[in-house]
Formats: structure tokens, C-alpha cells, sequence
């Protein structure tokens, strides 16, 4: 299948060809001990280190071949329209909790004298209040005082591209957050999928209009046939089956959606932080979520409508089943050892990025599964994890592929 220029991704392993990036900017240097939990983070992390390892990811990929886009580029040249410009900073100050008249006024004062891609930094860092000077009262919001430090909360988890939308075939979900910390998000996403050039005709399996969550961490493309969605502590069954829906019915190849049902916590966020795929019958578990992971199959039926069985076999023998494999090799977390598969499990052990079959990327202080995986003969490509691991994300986590060769 030929590949085009926006979006083809049909399954995890395919040598990757495009990839989406955030480099983590001054919105981790608003991250501050009081609101870590509304943010989302459960550490601080030093910015110039963060910066310099995500460099090396960056690295790694584009010595590999990978063309490497970033999200800040992208929405640059979707802002140099200005009426886009106008209708997207209506849309993210509202969505920011920014209601009164007043204050809107004076954030649109100030993001009046950024450059386009300036803009979008601020927008990701957020609007702190000794930023504005003067605002004009009009209301008993633009009154009232208030402890909070920003006027627009900055949006740290920028860096973890994977969860806004997914890629799906050649078209994408343009995902709901489960926080509402981190739907902003989103916004980016829609603003590109509907105005810019590369990418503004791509289809849409799931918006970001509904009302159940469902996250990019919890979507894997297994093959061109199969798609793995985890029903996690992010993504709700009612939107797996909607997205199971479309895309079932939809021109494209895809056949089954297996939906792994995983524990609710926050180690666990995400089906990719327990489970990746590494090699064309090889993957990566957390044996922590192995016992009690309940699998549903969700096939396409009569009249559009869908199948939706519990598989009763172990997960080995469903991947055999549904992929057409002769073997399945589970590598484990932490090479079995519950006390280090518990540690790396917390740093994202299991979160590997697949750059072609049988190579990945991983974070080098996961260095017992880095091992296994090695004794697997999959080549693992490692960089520094120093601070980029506290936000409780691994390298699948930080990227989204957009092209991968068809397999």
C-alpha cells in the first residue's frame, strides 16, 4: 500500500517514517508543589535537563530516518491565517475557564503582540496573573480575588503526544481527555486536522465532541486488521465501542477492535504502559496486569452493527488467534522480578517506541527489561531519563506517529 503525505499508520512495528513531537517548554516551570495533582504531575522537573534528553529522543529518531515534525510548527502555520488565529483563541480561552468579559479582553491584549509560533508557546505555558497589569473590570469574576497563580493554567503534559489524537489507518481519533486538566490539549489537534494544508482532509473515527473518554496511550495498531484498545483509568468502554463503530464500518481494512480491560490506577494509566508491541509475534507486559486482564473482541455484525464477545483464553493464544501468529513471545517487565519490574514499571519500563521491527527505543534507567529485551534479539536504542520520566511517561508516550511503512 502506497504511503501519502499525512497520515498511514497500520500497525506498531512498520519502520517508522513521520513522527510528532513536543519538546517540553516553560510550562514545566510552571508546575509548582501546591497544584502538582491538578496538573497532573506527581514531581517537578528540571527544564534544561528535560529539554537535553528530549533531544536525544529527537535525535535518535531523525538519525534513524525519521522525519520529525514538531506540534509548535505545525500550529504556527495554521495561526498565520488570521482568522483561524481569531476563532482558535476564542475556543482555548473559554476552554481555559476564562468567562468573564474583563479578562478576556486582557488576554487577548497580550497574545495580540505574539509572533504565531510565540503564540502557541504562550498558550501551552500559560498566563500567570502578575502578567496582567490591568484588567477592566466588567463583572464580579473580573472582581473577586483569588489565590490561584494563572489566570490560564499552563498545560505540562504537552509533551506526551500520544494521547491527544491517535492514528488509525488514515484517518485519526481526536480524542477526549479524561482530565480536564488536559483537554486544551485537543484543541491543538482540531485546529490542525481542520486547517492545515498536510493534514486538513484526514478522517475522523472518534471527536473530541463526545462525551466518554478515550486517550491515545490506550490505542495500539496491532496490524492492518486488528486494533488493541485498553479500557483503562483514561478511556471508557462506551467510547471504544463508538470509535469500534466508525472505523469497523468505515472503508478501511480493519476487522477486530480487542478491548483490555486493565487495572484502574495510575501506574497503570494506560494500556502502552503495560504493554507494547516490539517485534512482528514479540511484546512487552507488565506481568503485574497478566491474571486478571479480562479481552473482548469487537467484530463487525449485520447491518452495521457490532459482535462483542469475551475471549476466555489467555493472551497469549488471543495475539496467536487474531494475528495470525504461529508463537507469541511475552518479554516481561523488570525480566519477571516483581521487585524490578515494580520499580521500571513506575518509570515506564513496558513503554517502548518501535522504529522498525525488532528495534526500539526505551529510557536507558530501565536497564533489567532493556536487558531481556536484548536477550530477545531486539535491539534496543537508549537515551537519559533523568527528568522526563517524572511526568509518569515513557518514549510511545512522547510521540505519535503519523506514517509507518505498511506491512
Amino acid at each position: 500500500m502506497s504511503l501519502d503525505n499525512s497520515i498511514s499508520v497500520y500497525n506498531e512495528i512498520g519502520k517508522l517514517k513521520t513522527v510528532l513531537l513536543h519538546c517540553p517548554g516553560n510550562e514545566v516551570e510552571n508546575i509548582v508543589p501546591d497544584y502538582l495533582r491538578r496538573l497532573l504531575f506527581d514531581e517537578i522537573i528540571y527544564l534544561d535537563q528535560a529539554i537535553k534528553e528530549h533531544n536525544q529522543f529527537s535525535k535518535i529518531l531523525k538519525n534513524e530516518g525519521v522525519e520529525v515534525i514538531y506540534i509548535t510548527d505545525l500550529m504556527a502555520d495554521v495561526l498565520e491565517d488570521s482568522k483561524v488565529r481569531h476563532e482558535f483563541l476564542n475556543e482555548f480561552i473559554i476552554e481555559g475557564k476564562v468567562t468573564t468579559e474583563g479578562l478576556q479582553e486582557a488576554i487577548m491584549e497580550i497574545f495580540s503582540n505574539y509572533s504565531s509560533k510565540d503564540l502557541i508557546k504562550k498558550c501551552i505555558s500559560g498566563v500567570r496573573k502578575e502578567e496582567l497589569k490591568h484588567i477592566k473590570a466588567k463583572s464580579l469574576g473580573d472582581m473577586v480575588k483569588n489565590p490561584y497563580p494563572f489566570y490560564l493554567d499552563p498545560i505540562p503534559n504537552m509533551y506526551f503526544q500520544r494521547d491527544p489524537f491517535a492514528s488509525i489507518g488514515k484517518g485519526i481519533s481526536l480524542n477526549v481527555m479524561a482530565n480536564e486538566t488536559r483537554n486544551r490539549e485537543t484543541i491543538f489537534a482540531k485546529y490542525i486536522f481542520n486547517y492545515h494544508p498536510r493534514f486538513k482532509n484526514v478522517s475522523r473515527w472518534y471527536n473530541r465532541e463526545k462525551t466518554h473518554s478515550i486517550e491515545g496511550g490506550d490505542i495500539l495498531v496491532l496490524s492492518h486488521k486488528v486494533i488493541a484498545i485498553g479500557i483503562s483509568d483514561r478511556t471508557d468502554p462506551i467510547a471504544i465501542e463508538k470509535l469500534a463503530q466508525n472505523l469497523l464500518n468505515s472503508e478501511e481494512p480493519f476487522e477486530t477492535v480487542l478491548a483490555f480491560d486493565i487495572p484502574k490506577t495510575r501506574a497503570y494509566m494506560h494500556l502502552d504502559t503495560v504493554f507494547t508491541m516490539v517485534d512482528y509475534d514479540q511484546f512487552t507486559i507488565y506481568p503485574g496486569i497478566e491474571s486478571p486482564l479480562d479481552v473482548y473482541s469487537i467484530t463487525k455484525g449485520k447491518n452495521s452493527e457490532l459482535n462483542i464477545k469475551f475471549e476466555c483464553e489467555n493472551l497469549s493464544t488471543i495475539l496467536r488467534r487474531y494475528l495470525n501468529l504461529s508463537s507469541v513471545n511475552l518479554i516481561r517487565c523488570g525480566n519477571g522480578d516483581k521487585i524490578a519490574a515494580s520499580r521500571e514499571q513506575w518509570n515506564d519500563g513496558s513503554n517502548t517506541l518501535a522504529i522498525s521491527p525488532g528495534k526500539v527505543i526505551c529510557y536507558n534507567r530501565n536497564h533489567v527489561t532493556n536487558n531481556a529485551l536484548r536477550r530477545n534479539n531486539i535491539e534496543v536504542l537508549e537515551f537519559d531519563s533523568y527528568e522526563l520520566s517524572r511526568g509518569r511517561g515513557g518514549p510511545r508516550c512522547m510521540s505519535m506517529p503519523l506514517i509507518r511503512e505498511y506491512l
